[in-house]
C-alpha cells in the first residue's frame, strides 16, 4: 500500500471508531446465587481463569480464557496476548434449573469485552428479563473473522473461535437453550458486522441478529479504508499487521473476500430470522466531527442493507433515529455513544424475548 493510501486508511479509522469513554452510570442492584458458576475445559478452550464476580451485586462474571484458534492477538492497553476475556452478564436470581436463551453481544473496536460499559449497558437491557448475555473478546480489531494472510499476530481465527468453541462453552457450563430458538447474536459497529457476518455464515446457530450501528457493506470504500486502517493502528492492537490481513487486498480485481464477506450482499441466509439494525445520520456534523461523520457512514451501509432485505422479501426492523431526538434520553446521533447504544439494545431485547423460546 503507498503512503497516501496508508495514511487515509488511517485517517478513515480513526474517524470511525474513536469511541467515548464508557459509561459511568451505576448498574442496577441484583440478586444471584452466592458463587458464579465453575467452567470445565472443552471444544478447543482452556479455562485460565474461573468466573469472579465484577460487583457485590452478583449479576456479571468475567472468565478468561485461551484459545488454539487465535493463541495471541493485537493486544490493547494492558491486555495480555493469548488471554481472552469474556463477559457474561446472568439474569437476576439465575436459577441453574432453568434453562435460559442467550445474546452474544459483540463489542466494537477498539475495545474490549471486560469493560464497565458493556456490563452498564447490559444490566440495564436486561433487569428483570430471564436473557443471559454472553460478551467474548473480538480483539481491537479482529474483526469477527478468520484472517486470510494475519502477518506477526499469527493465527487469527476470530469465527472459529467464537462459534465452533465458545457457544459450546457456555451451552456446557451454563443452564441455556443451546438451540437456534433460544440464540441471538448482536453487536455495535465492528460488533455489528460480526453479528452479521456469524448470522449468514452460520444461519442455524441463531434465532435472531441486531446491529447497532454496525458496518454492513464491505462494498463501500469507506468501510474498506476504516478495516484497513485498523491494521495501522496501535490503538487499535499491536503488533501491527499488513493492510491485507483480514480480508486480503480491497483493490479490484483481488477484492473477491471482501466481497463474498460484506453483510449487505448476502441477505437470503437471514431468510426465516429475526432481524433488526439501527443507526443514527451523525446529527450536525461540524459537532464533534469524528463521531458524527463515523455514524452517517455507517448509516449509509444499514440503509444498503434495507434495500436488499427489502428486495428479496425478507421483514426487518431498520430504526433510523436521525439526531437521536426522541429515541434514546441523551442520545445525540452521533457515533458511539452510550444512550443512544442503551436505546438500541433496550429495543433490541425487547424484539428477541418476543421471538426467542424463554423459560
Amino acid at each position: 500500500m503507498r503512503t497516501p493510501m496508508r495514511a487515509a486508511a488511517r485517517r478513515c479509522a480513526a474517524a470511525l471508531f474513536c469511541l467515548t469513554a464508557a459509561s459511568a452510570l451505576a448498574a442496577p442492584a441484583a440478586t444471584a446465587a452466592a458463587a458464579p458458576p465453575r467452567f470445565d475445559d472443552g471444544f478447543g478452550i482452556t479455562v485460565l481463569e474461573q468466573p469472579e464476580w465484577v460487583d457485590e451485586n452478583h449479576r456479571t462474571f468475567t472468565m478468561t480464557v485461551a484459545t488454539d484458534q487465535v493463541p495471541e492477538y493485537p493486544t490493547i492497553g494492558d491486555q495480555v496476548s493469548g488471554e481472552h476475556a469474556v463477559l457474561v452478564v446472568l439474569p437476576e436470581d439465575y436459577d441453574p434449573g432453568v434453562r435460559y436463551p442467550v445474546n452474544y453481544l459483540l463489542h466494537g473496536a477498539p475495545e474490549r469485552p471486560d469493560s464497565a460499559r458493556y456490563q452498564t449497558l447490559t444490566e440495564r437491557a436486561t433487569e428483570d428479563v430471564p436473557l443471559i448475555t454472553v460478551t467474548p473478546n473480538g480483539g481491537g480489531r479482529g474483526w469477527y473473522s478468520n484472517w486470510v494472510a494475519p502477518g506477526a499476530s499469527g493465527v487469527q481465527n476470530w469465527e472459529s473461535f467464537h462459534l465452533d468453541q465458545l457457544i459450546p462453552l457456555i451451552d456446557a457450563n451454563l443452564s441455556t437453550i443451546a438451540s437456534r430458538d433460544g440464540r441471538s447474536i448482536s453487536g455495535h459497529s465492528m460488533g455489528g458486522f460480526g453479528a452479521f457476518h456469524y448470522a449468514e455464515h452460520r444461519p442455524e446457530l441463531f434465532g435472531h441478529v441486531g446491529s447497532f450501528s454496525g458496518d454492513l457493506d464491505l462494498l463501500d470504500p469507506r468501510m474498506r479504508g476504516a478495516i484497513v486502517g485498523s491494521t495501522q493502528l496501535t490503538e487499535m492492537g499491536a503488533p501491527l499487521d499488513p493492510p491485507d490481513a483480514i480480508f486480503g487486498s480491497p483493490v479490484w480485481p483481488l477484492d473477491g473476500v471482501w466481497n463474498a464477506q460484506s453483510p449487505a450482499h448476502h441477505v437470503e441466509a437471514l431468510r426465516g430470522m429475526g432481524v433488526a439494525f439501527y443507526a443514527g445520520n451523525g446529527a450536525n456534523l461540524a459537532e464533534n466531527p469524528i463521531l458524527a461523520v463515523g455514524e452517517a457512514w455507517v448509516r449509509d451501509t444499514a440503509v444498503v442493507m434495507s434495500g436488499q432485505l427489502t428486495a428479496a422479501g425478507i421483514p426487518h426492523r431498520f430504526v433510523d433515529y436521525g439526531d437521536g431526538t426522541g429515541w434514546g434520553e441523551g442520545c445525540n446521533g452521533k457515533h458511539g455513544q452510550d444512550p443512544c447504544i442503551q436505546a438500541d439494545l433496550n429495543d433490541y431485547v425487547g424484539l428477541i424475548m418476543e421471538r426467542l423460546q424463554r423459560p
